[in-house]
């Protein structure tokens, strides 16, 4: 059945209905800017591209009010054991474990507001669904997809075809975000390129059904088992109700594929667990180390995936999507509503490339030790020899991949302390340390370190949707009226939140910290400097001219 596009003034449009374009959606939604989805296929079915939804992402998620509905869907429970486990063969001995990763233990840490989460990807996009649905300037169109599109002066000109009738119609918009994944149709239509590495390695991944497998094997509770063997070796590890896991051959051949009708019989050999292995849904995906070269093009911009890929160990990929909505959701929403200058948009890319190339970095380490560079002769032997080897691989493993599943640092410890819109009066260097141990600080650019108050509610859950200037000394409660007066006047949204609280003071180090949209510090001190505001809505950037307008012309359907 057609879906009809209802005529909406200057919507951005959003091509791709995954995780990133989604929360693009909410950020923007939430502040009642009208956008329009576009997505081509239904996102339903088996395999979810990701699993793991991280510390930075449940904090949005709470920031949008859907944190414990998310809770509620994890399909083992929220409390589910998150600990890796190496094997030989589900069905062989035991290597060694590494428990409570991701830090997803459902505790209270000050460190963060909310805890990681396992939950397949299509539980998290039908939370985000069921939020977009709720907000009246979203628009989601289903089974529609992205024909072309042409710039327009201070106008985005997009040709949408509806895939059931092959109708197409015209929508034009202020900009146009492509977050329609790594085969993207906006990159390629913008000429971007692709840089790095392709082809790191070639693998599979099958989505199955088999009745018991949880009581078969004797290591516990996981979700993540790591078999290291010379036959298969792979990941493999329970994803939903129903016996319903996923499973991943690792260090194939370019390629090299499975039918569905062999597969059972490769996961008994796998997993060394005569079942009745039930296929759901398999593909073949392959690890590379790629970045795009720009991630806009006048009014057309990118995210996610179709901006950045990277090997999917350590379940960066599409929390970092989300994180880039985020970074360029609240900026659009500033300048399309006028309190925010057009070349604010400049420090989209500014800021999020750095944290681009971290992660990539740091995912093609954790690819370096994938299941089958850890097989050893000897791992299966049940003899002494064989437990040998075992504990000399125990040994290696725990030298090098705690980093991949204790990543806190790479989630919460990004910053963005190169950026235009941050003012930073501080010495020192600033300067992202290769570590697994998060330090929060509150040196200009970093995420606003976290703390639960006394009172028992998360900082981050006094902060508005504006700017949010932390009044943590009464000695600078004259200063912080006086910004909040010069706010007002310059029409930018900013609210003042008082804490006594010794605690916070020595944490923020200063009486005064402003927090941005996206919950990291913009400045911190005694006395806000005369320019901040100017600096931080983008307007000191517009002196080098040339930038385009933030809005005008009708925008219609």
């Amino acid at each position: 059945m057609a879906i009809e596009i209802r005529p909406q003034a200057d919507p951005v449009i959003i091509t791709g209905a995954g995780p990133a374009g989604l929360a693009l959606a909410i950020e923007l939604g939430n502040r009642s800017v009208p956008c329009l989805i576009v997505e081509r296929n239904d996102r339903t079915g088996a395999a979810p591209r990701a699993k793991l939804t991280n510390v930075r992402t449940r904090e949005h998620l709470r920031r949008w009010g859907i944190a414990d509905a998310l809770a509620k869907a994890a399909p083992l429970g929220v409390d589910y054991p998150s600990h890796i486990v190496f094997v030989t063969r589900l069905a062989g001995p035991l290597v060694t474990r590494i428990e409570d990763a991701f830090a997803c233990k459902p505790e209270r840490d000050h460190r963060y507001s909310e805890h990681a989460q396992w939950i397949p990807q299509y539980k998290l996009e039908a939370a985000l669904l069921d939020h977009v649905a709720k907000l009246p300037s979203v628009q989601v169109a289903m089974g529609h997809e992205l024909v072309d599109f042409e710039q327009e002066g201070d106008r985005v000109r997009a040709r949408i075809r509806d895939a059931a009738t092959g109708v197409e119609r015209t929508v034009r918009g202020p900009y146009l975000v492509g977050a329609d994944g790594a085969r993207s149709t906006v990159r390629e239509r913008c000429g971007i390129e692709m840089r790095g590495r392709y082809g790191l390695s070639y693998n599979y991944n099958t989505i199955f059904e088999a009745p018991g497998i949880a009581q078969a094997h004797g290591h516990g509770p996981g979700i993540h088992y790591w078999q290291l063997n010379a036959d298969v070796p792979s990941t493999i590890g329970p994803m939903d109700v129903g016996d319903r896991w996923y499973f991943i051959p690792m260090g194939l051949r370019e390629g090299e594929r499975f039918s569905d009708h062999d597969m059972p019989d490769i996961l008994r050999r796998a997993t060394g667990l005569d079942l009745p292995y039930r296929i759901l849904s398999s593909d073949s995906w392959v690890a590379s180390r790629l970045l795009a070269e720009r991630y806009s093009s006048g009014r057309v911009f990118l995210i996610g995936d179709a901006c950045h890929l990277h090997p999917p160990f350590g379940g960066h990929g599409m929390n970092m999507g989300i994180g880039d909505a985020v970074d360029l959701g609240w900026k659009l929403a500033a300048v399309l509503q006028g309190w925010g200058h057009a070349s604010l948009l400049k420090s989209y890319e500014i800021e999020r490339r750095p944290v681009h190339e971290r992660v990539l970095e740091e995912t093609e380490i954790n690819h370096s030790t994938a299941a089958n560079k850890l097989a050893r002769d000897g791992i299966e032997d049940l003899s002494a020899k064989g437990e040998e080897v075992r504990r000399q691989v125990a040994e290696f493993i725990h030298q090098t991949k705690g980093r991949e599943f204790h990543s806190l640092n790479i989630v919460l410890g990004y910053s963005y302390a190169g950026s235009p819109l941050i003012k930073n009066e501080e010495d020192g260097v600033d300067r992202w340390l290769p570590t697994p141990d998060y330090i929060p600080s509150a040196r200009p650019g970093n995420l606003a370190p976290h703390r639960w108050l006394d009172d028992g509610c998360s900082l981050y859950d006094r902060f508005g949707q504006g700017f949010t200037l932390l009044l943590l000394d009464t000695r600078s409660k004259a200063q912080a009226g006086e910004m909040k007066a010069k706010a007002d006047a310059m029409g930018i949204p900013l609210d003042i939140v008082e804490l006594n609280e010794p605690a916070l003071l020595d944490l923020y180090e200063t009486p005064l910290a402003l927090i941005r949209p996206d919950q990291h510090v913009a400045w911190r001190g005694s006395a806000p400097p005369a320019d901040l505001l100017t600096r931080v809505t983008g307007h000191h950037l517009s002196r080098g001219g040339g930038e385009c307008p933030a809005s005008g012309g009708s925008g219609e359907i």
